[in-house]
Protein backbone atom coordinates (compact mmCIF):
# COMPACT_ATOMS: atom_id res chain seq x y z
CA UNK A 1 0.00 0.00 0.00
CA UNK A 2 1.60 3.33 -1.27
CA UNK A 3 0.43 6.18 1.02
CA UNK A 4 2.11 9.65 0.18
CA UNK A 5 1.60 11.94 2.96
CA UNK A 6 1.77 16.01 2.87
CA UNK A 7 1.51 18.80 4.78
CA UNK A 8 1.67 22.54 5.01
CA UNK A 9 0.75 22.91 1.19
CA UNK A 10 -0.57 26.62 1.93
CA UNK A 11 -1.69 27.48 -1.63
CA UNK A 12 -1.75 30.16 -2.39
CA UNK A 13 -0.17 32.21 -0.13
CA UNK A 14 2.99 30.36 -0.23
CA UNK A 15 2.34 28.71 -3.78
CA UNK A 16 -0.05 28.76 -6.80
CA UNK A 17 -0.35 25.13 -6.89
CA UNK A 18 1.55 21.88 -6.01
CA UNK A 19 4.40 20.63 -7.75
CA UNK A 20 4.63 18.89 -10.86
CA UNK A 21 6.68 15.81 -9.12
CA UNK A 22 4.14 15.26 -5.95
CA UNK A 23 1.18 15.07 -8.04
CA UNK A 24 3.16 12.38 -10.18
CA UNK A 25 3.41 10.07 -6.78
CA UNK A 26 -0.40 11.41 -6.20
CA UNK A 27 -1.79 9.76 -9.49
CA UNK A 28 -0.15 6.49 -7.69
CA UNK A 29 -1.27 6.76 -4.53
CA UNK A 30 -3.49 4.32 -3.14
CA UNK A 31 -4.09 6.94 -0.37
CA UNK A 32 -3.30 10.31 0.82
CA UNK A 33 -2.83 12.12 4.23
CA UNK A 34 -2.76 15.62 4.99
CA UNK A 35 -1.84 16.48 7.93
CA UNK A 36 -3.15 20.09 8.12
CA UNK A 37 -2.49 23.90 6.90
CA UNK A 38 -3.79 22.80 3.86
CA UNK A 39 -5.01 27.05 3.70
CA UNK A 40 -7.93 26.42 1.12
CA UNK A 41 -10.70 24.17 0.33
CA UNK A 42 -9.47 24.43 -3.33
CA UNK A 43 -6.72 22.24 -2.49
CA UNK A 44 -8.53 19.66 -1.01
CA UNK A 45 -10.81 20.03 -4.36
CA UNK A 46 -7.17 19.90 -6.53
CA UNK A 47 -5.96 16.68 -4.14
CA UNK A 48 -9.53 14.39 -3.81
CA UNK A 49 -9.00 13.84 -7.99
CA UNK A 50 -5.99 11.84 -7.50
CA UNK A 51 -7.87 9.32 -4.75
CA UNK A 52 -8.78 8.79 -1.39
CA UNK A 53 -7.71 11.59 1.25
CA UNK A 54 -7.30 11.69 5.26
CA UNK A 55 -6.38 14.59 6.82
CA UNK A 56 -6.80 16.67 9.31
CA UNK A 57 -7.03 21.05 10.37
CA UNK A 58 -4.14 22.89 11.05
CA UNK A 59 -3.77 26.08 12.94
CA UNK A 60 -4.27 28.40 9.29
CA UNK A 61 -7.04 26.57 8.30
CA UNK A 62 -10.96 28.14 7.69
CA UNK A 63 -14.22 27.49 8.47
CA UNK A 64 -14.74 24.97 5.68
CA UNK A 65 -11.52 22.81 5.71
CA UNK A 66 -12.51 22.39 9.50
CA UNK A 67 -16.45 21.56 8.90
CA UNK A 68 -14.45 18.43 6.53
CA UNK A 69 -11.53 17.57 9.26
CA UNK A 70 -11.38 16.37 12.59
CA UNK A 71 -7.86 18.11 14.57
CA UNK A 72 -6.67 14.37 14.66
CA UNK A 73 -7.60 10.62 13.08
CA UNK A 74 -6.36 7.32 13.87
CA UNK A 75 -6.61 5.04 10.21
CA UNK A 76 -5.92 1.49 10.08
CA UNK A 77 -3.65 1.09 6.56
CA UNK A 78 -3.03 -2.62 5.82
CA UNK A 79 -2.51 -3.21 9.95
CA UNK A 80 -0.84 -0.77 11.16
CA UNK A 81 -2.36 1.91 13.02
CA UNK A 82 -1.47 5.47 12.36
CA UNK A 83 -2.06 8.54 14.18
CA UNK A 84 -2.36 11.50 12.54
CA UNK A 85 -2.36 15.21 13.89
CA UNK A 86 -1.28 18.96 12.56
CA UNK A 87 0.48 19.23 15.56
CA UNK A 88 0.31 22.69 16.67
CA UNK A 89 -0.37 23.91 19.82
CA UNK A 90 1.28 26.84 22.79
CA UNK A 91 3.15 24.51 24.77
CA UNK A 92 5.64 21.61 24.38
CA UNK A 93 7.57 21.41 20.86
CA UNK A 94 5.83 20.11 17.61
CA UNK A 95 6.83 16.80 17.89
CA UNK A 96 6.13 16.53 22.05
CA UNK A 97 2.22 17.71 21.27
CA UNK A 98 2.11 15.19 18.06
CA UNK A 99 3.42 12.34 20.90
CA UNK A 100 0.68 13.43 23.59
CA UNK A 101 -2.03 13.93 20.93
CA UNK A 102 -1.79 9.43 20.84
CA UNK A 103 -0.30 9.00 23.97
CA UNK A 104 -3.24 6.92 24.97
CA UNK A 105 -3.37 4.59 21.64
CA UNK A 106 -1.56 2.24 20.41
CA UNK A 107 -0.12 3.56 17.38
CA UNK A 108 2.78 2.31 14.51
CA UNK A 109 2.99 5.59 13.10
CA UNK A 110 2.36 9.40 14.33
CA UNK A 111 2.34 11.71 11.47
CA UNK A 112 2.42 15.59 11.93
CA UNK A 113 2.84 18.69 10.43
CA UNK A 114 3.15 22.63 11.73
CA UNK A 115 7.03 22.70 11.66
CA UNK A 116 7.77 22.37 7.66
CA UNK A 117 10.91 20.16 9.17
CA UNK A 118 10.79 16.82 8.04
CA UNK A 119 11.07 14.33 10.49
CA UNK A 120 11.48 10.42 10.12
CA UNK A 121 12.79 9.02 13.48
CA UNK A 122 11.46 6.36 16.23
CA UNK A 123 10.66 7.13 19.53
CA UNK A 124 9.10 4.13 21.98
CA UNK A 125 8.87 1.90 18.83
CA UNK A 126 6.70 4.59 17.15
CA UNK A 127 7.45 6.09 13.92
CA UNK A 128 7.26 9.52 14.52
CA UNK A 129 6.96 11.05 10.68
CA UNK A 130 6.74 15.10 9.59
CA UNK A 131 6.51 15.19 5.62
CA UNK A 132 7.63 18.75 5.71
CA UNK A 133 5.86 21.20 3.13
CA UNK A 134 5.83 20.92 -0.47
CA UNK A 135 5.45 24.44 -1.22
CA UNK A 136 6.84 26.34 2.06
CA UNK A 137 10.44 25.25 2.91
CA UNK A 138 11.26 27.82 5.20
CA UNK A 139 14.79 27.49 6.78
CA UNK A 140 14.98 23.75 5.10
CA UNK A 141 17.72 23.31 1.96
CA UNK A 142 14.32 21.38 0.08
CA UNK A 143 11.01 21.40 0.19
CA UNK A 144 9.85 17.67 0.65
CA UNK A 145 6.93 15.22 0.93
CA UNK A 146 6.37 11.54 2.18
CA UNK A 147 5.68 8.51 1.25
CA UNK A 148 4.32 5.52 3.31
CA UNK A 149 4.97 1.89 2.39
CA UNK A 150 2.98 -0.35 4.45
CA UNK A 151 3.65 -3.56 3.54
CA UNK A 152 5.15 -6.81 5.55
CA UNK A 153 6.88 -3.50 7.17
CA UNK A 154 6.18 -0.31 7.49
CA UNK A 155 8.75 1.89 5.46
CA UNK A 156 8.60 5.65 5.35
CA UNK A 157 10.80 7.93 2.97
CA UNK A 158 10.68 11.84 2.23
CA UNK A 159 10.93 12.77 -1.45
CA UNK A 160 13.38 16.29 -1.58
CA UNK A 161 13.24 18.47 -4.37
CA UNK A 162 14.60 21.64 -4.79
CA UNK A 163 12.29 23.69 -6.47
CA UNK A 164 8.48 24.06 -6.55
Amino acid sequence: MKIVVISDTHIPKKAKRLPEKLLVDLAAADLIIHAGDWQTIEVYEEIKQYGQIAGVYGNVDGKEIMQMFPDKILLECNGYTIGVVHGHGKTLTTEQRALAAFEEENVDCIIFGHSHIPVKKYINNILLFNPGSPTDKRRQPCYSYGILTAGTKLHAEHVFFESK
